[in-house]
């Protein structure tokens, strides 16, 4: 997946005139360590939790238990938010992907993503390809690619909103 088809600065919310670049917002998204997951229950209610992954090849990847609430949450509504960034209000940037995500059951898409987040984590997230799953035992991880229609950067030195926006 390419980059945005439309990058735009909205002046209502902030004092910078230069939208964020296509590139440094990648780049963020590239570097991150941590990410919130923002998904629907059944019911309506917001579930969020935090988790890590990987940004690559134009979309957020991230695997989850079968039997997790995401997991649940998604197969009714593959609709979901994605963020990163500093708990600070003066520094740093803030980024927001709204898009869909689904299931990667191809081998070689998992072999993709165990890679990319063994070398982003370390050995403390190995993850094995192991048929449509990543991991062995009772409860394997079924990896999610998150395509973006939107991607929000939030500037906060100064403070500026641009939107990424996807075909």
């Amino acid at each position: 997946m390419s980059g945005p088809h439309l990058t735009r600065l909205d002046p209502r919310y902030g004092d910078d005139p230069t939208p964020a670049s296509w590139a440094r917002t990648d780049q963020l998204l590239v570097d991150a360590e941590l990410y919130w997951l923002s998904t629907v229950r059944a019911d309506g209610r917001p579930h969020v939790t935090p988790l890590i992954g990987a940004w690559f090849d134009g979309r957020f990847h991230f695997a989850s238990g079968d039997r997790e609430q995401k997991v649940h949450n998604l197969l009714v509504n593959p609709r979901v938010a994605v963020t990163t960034g500093a708990n600070t209000w003066a520094a740093g940037t803030d980024v927001v992907i709204e898009g869909t995500a689904q299931r990667l059951t191809d081998p070689a898409q998992l072999q993709a993503f165990a890679d990319a987040t063994l070398a982003k984590y370390g050995e403390a997230w190995r993850f094995t390809v192991n048929g449509d799953v990543v991991g062995d035992g009772d409860h394997p991880g079924w990896v999610f690619a998150v395509t973006p229609a939107k991607v929000l950067t939030f500037g906060k030195a100064p403070h500026a909103q641009t939107a990424h926006l996807f075909a």
